[in-house]
């Protein structure tokens, strides 16, 4: 004999009825409130933040060298003939950044792999990650446009130079970090290195990787930028924009071409924030 349970007397509610669409509605507006919510508060206390520089500080002589928002938005952002040249140079830029992103991957994740083969090899080639980390880049940028010109390579090695430690640094991690009784299993069944790179430490390693992989995205979109600036040659990146406005005290399309390029990376730094999310979900 079966019973069928009343959801109205249990406290339950069929799906599709309003009760159970209500709580749905609730949770949705509580998940907005408690994430929206936050950010949304400090946008809107830059913003104001903001104003009260531009007006209350600045006196109005004075005023182009932080404009209020609404007239970066009006004289910059929405013009055509300002915005326009800018979306061309950040497309420049994210090309430039796609290339030394994909290098710096494939160069780091080989490193570190291969350190991850032995403590010797650790010892040897690890002191040479951290000067790549530690250096400063724009001291060796005249090196650099010197031995390989001032274009799209000078570019894009400025790119792998600033984002390639963290790839090393998490790859290996990954790699040493392999459950050791996973090894010994793939030892018992003489599996080859390709078979145990391939079937269990990529695999093991892949989370480590993905947050190398993150770091190395928002960093690499630096180092456009800045390659922008210094390497001049061929077209126009928004870091070679930026150093125009600045020297030209264009104060409204420099704010304005800031601002795409921090939007342009935010968007690639979630991008691989949502992959890193997915990889660990998946695991």
């Amino acid at each position: 004999m079966s019973t069928t349970t009343d959801p109205t007397t249990t406290g339950g509610q069929m799906p599709g009825t309003p009760v159970a669409e209500s709580a749905r509605g609730r949770r949705v507006l509580k998940a907005v409130v408690r994430y929206g919510l936050p950010p949304a508060l400090s946008f809107a206390a830059a913003i104001g933040l903001w104003y009260c520089v531009s007006y209350l500080i600045l006196s109005p002589e004075r005023r182009f060298l932080l404009p209020p928002p609404h007239e970066v938005l009006t004289n910059s952002l929405l013009d055509p003939d300002h915005v326009g040249p800018m979306i061309d140079a950040l497309w420049v830029t994210a090309k430039v950044s796609f290339v030394g992103f994909l290098f710096a991957a494939l160069i780091g994740v080989t490193i570190g792999v291969v350190m991850s083969r032995g403590s010797f090899l650790e010892r040897a080639i690890y002191p040479w990650a951290v000067v790549l980390q530690v250096i400063p880049v724009l001291a060796i940028v005249p090196l650099i446009g010197l031995w390989f010109g001032y274009g799209m390579v000078a570019r894009t090695i400025v790119c792998v130079i600033i984002a390639i430690f963290p790839i090393i640094a998490n790859t290996h991690f990954g790699m040493v970090s392999v459950d050791k009784g996973a090894h010994e299993l793939f030892t018992l069944t003489k599996a080859s290195t390709a078979q145990r790179l391939a079937k269990l430490e990529f695999p093991s390693a892949l989370p480590s990787m993905m947050t190398g992989f993150r770091t190395a995205s928002g960093l690499v979109v630096v180092g456009a930028i800045i390659g922008d600036m210094f390497f001049a040659k061929g077209e126009p990146g928004i870091g070679t924009l930026l150093d125009i406005y600045r020297a030209r005290l264009q104060s409204d399309d420099l704010i304005a071409a800031i601002v795409l390029a921090s939007v342009f990376g935010i968007v690639v730094f979630g991008i691989f924030s949502v992959l890193n999310a997915f990889v660990n979900r998946r695991r």
